[in-house]
Parts: structure tokens; C-alpha cells; sequence
């Protein structure tokens, strides 16, 4: 692995989290859940003021605290914005977050930003450009970030690396760490008719800082076929608890978020599914304890 040339910050607390939602600021203050941590999108808070800085404030003394970064456009041909990663560096040194994770994807083309996280070749002119850009970051934030594997809908012809080489690949160049989102890995692998749990088993896992589970919508291609879309909308499947669970016989327990970002229910319901995220990690931690008696 490179040598990292910059401070490793502590690590999220190996339990269950939630992303913080504005309407649930103030139940969040009023109830303090029994949860690990927060996370919010960096992008959100990249002003100087207002009432999502006072919140995440008074709510962060309590909390450890996750930052998700939706707009690096770490994949992309051009240059990374400066000025975006100086606001990114601003609201780090503000807040100390325990992790700060972006996208294996891109957004921006020729002066334009595309709202979407979109996909990249996974060959070595790709990988190239993706570890220099990482480095850029981990160097101008002083710190290792994670990088999330995509949920992905098409394949490139110029591909020549599998999912798990390319980002071992970034991995091992750069000293980051991985971001395993389990919903991706799942509906990538049946979008392109792969087998997750073989996906799962070919990740740098032993690098693994956190892991996403979030809800997907089912639609279907031109021939009819199954195509499921990242929706963040709805409850975890039930497959992808199934992955889950079985990626943390393979890593040990990690901290883990439940993403949901579009219909987003009561609070009471999204700890319901950090209850279920948590029972997990427990049987987990169990089971490593047993081995290690």
C-alpha cells in the first residue's frame, strides 16, 4: 500500500447510523437515539451560517460525525475544482469529522455540472486520472478520505478491469480507504448479471471504513429485463441485508449507515432500520469474540 503523507484521523465508531435530515433536527436534540453516528452531504453545508450549521453544531457534541461529499467529480477528464475542495477543507477543519468519503463517479464536463453520479471505464487510463485526483484531495484535506464504490447501470467497452481490481488498484496507489456501499454492489451485480457475493468477497476489504445500505426501485430495460435504480427512497431489501450480513463475516463489524434521501419517513422509522443495522454488528462483534476466546 502507499504510504500515506497525510494523518489518519480516528475511525467511526463501528456501529449503526443515520444520515441527519433536516426535519429531524430537533427530535434528534430532544431524544439523543441510541445510535453511533451522523452523516450529512458535505455540499449541504457550504455556506457560512444558518440553520443547518447551528444544528449540526449542537448536534455534533454529541455525536461522531460522517461527512459525504456528492460533488469532487473524482472520475472526470478535467482538473478538480480548487475553490470546491477549499470550502470542503473549511467545513472539515470546522466540524472534525470522523470520515469524509466521495463517489467513484463524475459530474462535471467542459464548465458543465450534471446533477448524477456517473460512471467511469475501469481501465488504467481511468485509473490514472482517479489516483491523481485522490491524492489532490488527501493532500489539500490533509487526511485519507474513502471512496464509495458506484451503483452503475451501463459498461464501456474501454473497460479492461473488474470492479474490485479498480478500486484495489486506487486503494493500494493512493492509501485511501473504501466507502462499501452493499445496496451498489448488489444492484450493479444484477444490473450486469454478476453475483454479488463474489463482488463483495474481491473488495480491499480489509480497507473498508464504513458501509451504505439504502432502498432501490425495480424498473426494466429495453428487452424486459430487471434494472434496478439507486433510489434511496425506501426501506433496505431484503437482499441486501442478506449481502450485508454476509460482508461483515467477511470485514468484522464497521460503522454502518442507512441512507434515505428521497421519501423520507418519521425518525421512529429510519431507527427501526438502524435497530436492525445494529443487531447485526452485534451478533457479528459476538461471533468474533467467541473465535477469539
Amino acid at each position: 500500500m502507499a504510504t500515506p503523507r497525510f494523518a489518519v484521523t480516528p475511525n467511526l465508531p463501528a456501529r449503526a447510523g443515520l444520515g441527519l435530515k433536516p426535519q429531524h433536527f430537533e427530535e434528534v436534540l430532544a431524544t439523543r437515539p441510541e445510535l453511533g453516528f451522523f452523516e450529512v452531504h458535505a455540499e449541504n453545508y457550504m455556506v457560512a451560517g444558518g440553520p443547518f450549521h447551528h444544528f449540526l453544531g449542537r448536534i455534533r457534541e454529541h455525536y461522531a460525525l460522517s461527512l459525504h461529499g456528492v460533488g469532487l467529480s473524482i472520475g472526470a477528464e478535467a482538473g478538480l475544482d480548487s475553490e470546491h475542495i477549499a470550502r470542503l477543507a473549511v467545513l472539515i477543519e470546522r466540524y472534525q469529522p470522523q470520515s469524509f468519503s466521495e463517489h467513484l463517479a463524475w459530474s462535471s464536463h467542459a464548465g458543465a455540472f450534471f446533477n448524477d453520479l456517473l460512471p467511469v471505464p475501469y481501465n488504467e487510463q481511468t485509473l490514472a486520472r482517479v489516483c491523481a485526483h485522490v491524492d489532490q484531495v488527501q493532500s489539500a484535506l490533509r487526511r485519507r478520505i474513502l471512496i464509495e464504490n458506484p451503483s452503475t447501470y451501463v459498461e464501456f467497452d474501454a473497460t479492461t478491469l473488474s470492479e474490485a481490481e479498480f478500486l484495489s488498484a486506487v486503494v493500494q496507489r493512493t492509501g485511501c480507504g473504501l466507502l462499501l456501499d452493499v445496496n451498489n454492489a448488489y444492484l450493479s451485480c444484477v444490473n450486469h448479471q454478476r453475483d454479488p457475493y463474489q463482488l463483495i468477497d474481491a473488495m480491499p476489504l480489509s480497507e473498508v471504513g464504513e458501509i451504505h445500505l439504502a432502498g432501490f426501485a425495480v424498473d426494466h430495460d429495453a428487452a424486459g429485463a430487471p434494472l434496478l435504480i439507486d433510489s434511496h427512497g425506501t426501506d433496505v431489501h431484503e437482499q441486501v441485508w442478506q449481502l450485508y450480513a454476509h460482508a461483515l463475516e467477511r470485514i468484522g463489524p464497521v460503522a454502518t449507515l442507512i441512507e434515505r434521501d428521497n421519501n423520507i419517513p418519521t425518525f421512529t422509522v429510519l431507527m427501526q432500520e438502524a435497530q436492525q443495522a445494529q443487531a447485526l454488528l452485534d451478533q457479528c462483534a459476538l461471533q468474533a469474540q467467541g473465535l477469539a476466546a
